[in-house]
């Protein structure tokens, strides 16, 4: 843990984790279109495995279907004047164990960096258009306190259709195993302009509920139960996949390249 990471972590420690009413106290910022912001808070992910928590393979199509490879590369992740863009594009590649794909994007989290419990984080972005296409921002629980996915949650902020342009959803995952899975999905259909505009994508989550915003207006809003392993530190994870289970339609690739655009982020307390 770097000294940023524990001097967030001690500064967190003392705020309210009560309501999120008044929610005004910025405790964390990414910047994307400040030139001096860089990536050393985040994990670039490569490849097209789910991983253990050994790092080891244990399905591939990151547990999704997804048909991309994942890369670090300066055509798939880069920092302009608009923000952090993350690149799917039609680009063949061969992996050193055999498997080809067809399409490569980019990926990030950032686990063992920074993580939070309770707050009210918004983050602007653009999102790309095309049948196909699957972008996303979401958490995962830092430390799996209640066991593997499905146990320990997962809290989708954003998840979007690039064929339904004016559609997005939030959703939770949880449940005790796999056989037991449950899912809340919210969907909302933007009352103008479509996903490819900037637009802020919040989620309001405190001990009693979990809210789902965006542009300021809230579209839903899942009360807390004594079973639901939301009251733990979780982290952040941007990506922008191609095909999977998401939305099961041929993929459009005269959509790509295709860049979904990340401008800033805002924790606040």
């Amino acid at each position: 843990m770097d000294l940023f990471d524990q001097a967030l972590k001690i500064s967190m420690l003392g705020l309210d984790e009560g309501s999120v009413q008044g929610m005004n106290k910025l405790i964390w910022q990414q910047d994307f279109t400040d030139s001096r912001t860089d990536l050393s808070a985040w994990n670039i992910r490569l490849g097209n495995d789910l991983l253990d928590n050994d790092g080891k393979p244990i399905h591939p199509g990151w547990g999704n279907g997804e048909q991309q490879y994942y890369r670090g590369d300066a055509k798939n992740l880069y920092i302009d004047e608009s923000g952090l863009n993350l690149c799917a594009r039609r680009e063949p590649i061969e992996t050193d164990d055999g498997r080809s794909f067809v399409y490569t994007s980019a990926r990030l989290d950032t686990k063992d960096h920074f993580s939070y419990q309770y707050g009210k984080l918004v983050i602007r972005a653009k999102l790309p258009v095309g049948q196909g296409l699957w972008p996303a921002i979401w958490l995962l629980p830092q430390e799996q306190a209640y066991g593997p996915w499905p146990a320990s949650g997962e809290i989708d902020i954003m998840e979007a259709r690039g064929r339904l342009p004016r559609q997005v959803s939030g959703t939770l995952h949880y449940g005790k195993d796999w056989d037991h899975k449950k899912l809340d999905e919210y969907s909302y259909q933007l009352e103008d302009g479509t996903i490819d505009q900037f637009r802020d994508y919040t989620l309001e989550w405190n001990e009693s509920s979990i809210r789902w915003l965006v542009d300021g207006h809230c579209f839903a809003e899942r009360t807390m139960e004594p079973d639901m392993p939301f009251d733990k530190s979780f982290y952040l994870v941007l990506n922008l996949a191609v095909g999977g289970w998401y939305d099961t339609v041929a993929i459009d690739e005269a959509a790509l390249p295709a860049v979904m655009t990340v401008s800033g982020i805002w924790l606040y307390k």
